[in-house]
């Protein structure tokens, strides 16, 4: 192993028993998601939220289900790499609104239906359903309907975060689970997913903690075939200095090897459709992400808002499995971020 941190094999609860406060024994990382987010009490400082991306060549779509206590929202989005072309919807919710996500990810469908938009998300024994279906502001109607496999002991990284105690977040990162459907706005569609080089990849990214009121993170992703490898990618940076743990893992073939440095990041967040450059001070990765699509957001005040670039492209590079496996890559398709957040 490649890492210090300590690897978790049973099922544990995040919250001690009355939720105010981090179970000890928490602490550490897991190949499948093992935490119960038991997140009782402190109203207004819990963040719990699912987000699912599907890259498939030269189409995006996303779709958001969170509750951050006073609010909930949902939302879905897509772009078309090749035209820059992008659209979607996003609703919110006040409190008790209707949003709520499951202590164990995964375990209960999410749904929501409003103002003509729908959104839902639904887990089996073979993976993930996404189905969605909204207007677009020129009054074109969306949807699409993608199934996200969840192939027989695929690994992922599952970890917690913890700034102390109690201001702490677990995370589940899923990279390079097979993906397919279809993307319909107005009158055009696009295949996701397919035999062949049309291939397209689940990304779920799930949260379930307590934040502090200012936060920076970096995140980042990937997956493809590197000759007769499936590869998954999975990077962050910034939010987990210091802590002791870190979100960054290579998949190959479904098997993980979890990476314990923080890695090194190298960008322009003044002109992110420069090359981002990746490495991992232990050797076992060194990849550059080539954008050619920067979705950029920004919302808020001077006391609450958010703002992000993130980035798609392709990714070229090297690895190092945890068993020695080396490989050379390029053209996976990917993307990375620079999140800037004030809760």
């Amino acid at each position: 192993m490649t890492t210090h941190e300590r690897e978790l094999i049973a099922p544990i609860d995040l919250c001690v028993e009355d939720g105010s406060s981090l179970t000890p024994l928490a602490r550490g990382w897991s190949r499948q998601p093992l935490h119960r987010a038991n997140l009782h009490g402190c109203f207004g400082q819990n963040k719990k939220w699912d987000y699912w991306a599907v890259l498939a060549g030269d189409v995006v779509v996303s779709c958001v289900y969170s509750d951050v206590d006073h609010i909930g929202v949902a939302d879905v989005w897509w772009a078309d790499l090749a035209t820059g072309e992008s659209g979607g919807r996003v609703i919110v919710t006040r409190a008790g609104g209707g949003i709520e996500l499951p202590e164990v990810p995964g375990t209960a469908p999410l749904s929501v239906e409003r103002d003509g938009f729908t959104l839902d998300i639904t887990d089996d024994e073979s993976g993930t359903r996404l189905t969605a279906a909204w207007t677009e502001a020129d009054g074109r109607l969306g949807r699409f309907d993608i199934s996200v496999a969840l192939p027989a002991a695929h690994e992922s990284v599952n970890v917690v975060i913890p700034w102390s105690d109690t201001v702490f977040n677990f995370t589940s990162k899923h990279q390079a689970r097979p993906a397919r459907g279809e993307l319909v706005v107005g009158e055009r569609t696009w295949a996701i997913g397919g035999l062949d080089r049309s291939e397209a990849w689940g990304v779920l990214d799930v949260g379930r903690g307590r934040w502090p009121s200012e936060i920076v993170w970096n995140w980042g992703g990937g997956a493809g075939r590197a000759g007769e490898h499936v590869i998954g990618l999975q990077i962050g940076a910034k939010w987990t200095a210091g802590t002791g743990f870190t979100e960054n893992g290579i998949i190959v073939d479904g098997r993980l090897s979890k990476l314990g440095s923080e890695l090194t990041w190298d960008y322009d967040w003044h002109n992110p459709m420069r090359p981002w450059t990746i490495s991992d001070p232990g050797g076992q990765l060194d990849m550059v992400l080539t954008p050619n699509f920067d979705k950029h957001t920004a919302s808020g005040g001077d006391t609450k808002g958010s703002e992000c670039h993130q980035v798609f492209g392709t990714w070229s590079g090297r690895l190092r499995t945890d068993d020695g496996v080396e490989i050379e890559f390029e053209g996976l398709q990917g993307f990375a971020e620079e999140a800037r957040q004030r809760w």
